[in-house]
């Protein structure tokens, strides 16, 4: 049978306390009526859910299980409650953004700095994250929009390209590699490549790429994202295939950086809840983070005639 939310209450009370006394100060009720709504709810779900030893409560297998739960219930309604207060206290709007961490690295953060100098009063929230909990974010409506360079394709979700760049080959300063002005698979071949797990989208392009040219993909060292590869490479331990996108945020003089003869176009996508439009701030903030791109020197999609509406026209002014 199910119990109620004051023998959850109740039952949650005991628990973080540890005892019936520490339960009743906790609610400001006496232990007997304590007591007795935890006989009662332990009859209601059909098992025990402490076992009495020597004056002492100790919670059973089930009750830990059913604990969590409740645990899990107890964050999301303080969640609601911290948001109510944010409204409350942010009436100009929140804005919660999530990308990718090559445009999050620095992109997004000069983005937010831009913006806030129109909108003061606006609260900006931004974590760049992975490819799946990026889309998770999304999908629970957690995050208001996302920039990613990885496709996204989901029923649920919209996407709108901002940019393009392509994949770059970076190698330390006086790498061999550093003395041709364009390079192919076979140039980088002798030479050890730090590259990505295969099973991740980065690691798709790689196998692709390689496998169009007819080139085995040799990996010495597999990386989570183009990043980790910036770092080994300025360190000297090889040479890898990155995106513009996070080239751009290195301190240039760390990095050489050559284009590669048919490497592939990544582009910079703007992804946000199919079903929920995005707001005035989110399209003022996607105008601000457009024209950084473009200021930046990466070229807008071919395909704008497929951005929305809104974003259109919030480009034209």
């Amino acid at each position: 049978m199910s119990i109620n939310l004051r023998q959850i209450e109740v039952f949650r009370s005991v628990m973080t306390t540890g005892s019936i006394r520490g339960a009743s100060e906790l609610l400001f009720v006496s232990q007997p009526a304590v007591s007795r709504l935890l006989s009662h709810t332990e009859s209601r779900v059909g098992f025990a859910l402490f076992e009495r030893i020597k004056g002492r409560l100790y919670a059973t297998p089930e009750a830990k299980k059913l604990f969590h739960e409740i645990e899990r219930m107890y964050q999301g309604v303080q969640r609601v409650n911290e948001l109510a207060q944010e409204l409350a206290e942010n009436r100009e709007g929140i804005l919660n953004i999530v990308s990718s961490p090559s445009i999050g690295q620095m992109m997004i953060p000069q983005a937010i700095a831009a913006f806030r100098e129109d909108h003061p009063q606006v609260k900006l929230t931004f974590q760049y994250l992975g490819y799946v909990p990026l889309k998770e974010r999304l999908l629970n409506h957690q995050a208001d929009l996302g920039v990613t360079i990885l496709p996204v394709d989901h029923p649920n979700l919209d996407v709108t390209p901002l940019a393009q760049g392509q994949l770059v080959c970076i190698c330390p300063y006086n790498h061999p590699l550093s003395r041709l002005s364009t390079l192919t698979l076979a140039d980088m071949r002798p030479y050890p490549l730090i590259s990505y797990d295969r099973a991740t989208p980065f690691g798709v392009i790689l196998e692709r790429m390689y496998e169009a040219a007819d080139e085995a993909l040799k990996s010495a060292i597999e990386v989570g994202s183009p990043q980790n590869a910036c770092s080994l490479v300025q360190a000297g331990a090889g040479i890898a295939l990155v995106d513009e996108f996070s080239v751009r945020n290195w301190p240039t003089h760390q990095l050489i950086v050559r284009p590669v003869v048919n490497a592939p176009v990544l582009q910079a996508n703007l992804v946000h809840p199919r079903f929920d439009p995005l707001s005035t701030l989110a399209q003022r903030f996607v105008r601000v983070l457009r024209d950084l791109m473009q200021r930046q020197g990466f070229e807008s999609p071919h395909d704008a005639s497929h951005l929305p509406t809104a974003a259109l026209a919030g480009a034209a002014h």
